[in-house]
C-alpha cells in the first residue's frame, strides 16, 4: 500500500482526486470548521478530501492520505480531540 500512496503523490491534485472517485468507495463525509470533508476508501489507503464550495463536482482543495484502518483511525480521533 505504501507504494500506491507514493504513487498517488506523484500525481497532480486531480489526478489523485479522479483516481480516488473512480477506484475507491466513498466512506463518507464529516465537518471540520465547518467545511463538508469526503472520506474515499481504495484498499486499505484512505483519503480525505476537500472540494471547493463543499461539492465534490468542483474542483478539490486538498487531499490527505492515510494507509491502514489504525491509521485513519488514530488521525480522526486526533481530529475530534482537537475540536474540543
Amino acid at each position: 500500500m505504501l507504494l500506491l500512496k507514493l504513487f498517488l503523490k506523484q500525481l497532480p491534485l486531480h489526478k489523485q482526486v479522479s483516481f480516488l472517485k473512480r477506484k475507491g468507495i466513498m466512506l463518507g463525509t464529516r465537518f471540520k470548521e465547518g467545511r463538508k470533508i469526503y472520506i474515499y476508501m481504495f484498499r486499505d489507503l484512505f483519503a480525505e478530501i476537500l472540494y471547493k464550495n463543499d461539492n465534490p463536482e468542483e474542483l478539490a482543495e486538498s487531499l490527505k492520505m492515510v494507509s491502514g484502518l489504525d491509521n485513519l483511525n488514530d488521525h480522526l480521533e486526533q481530529e475530534f480531540r482537537t475540536t474540543f
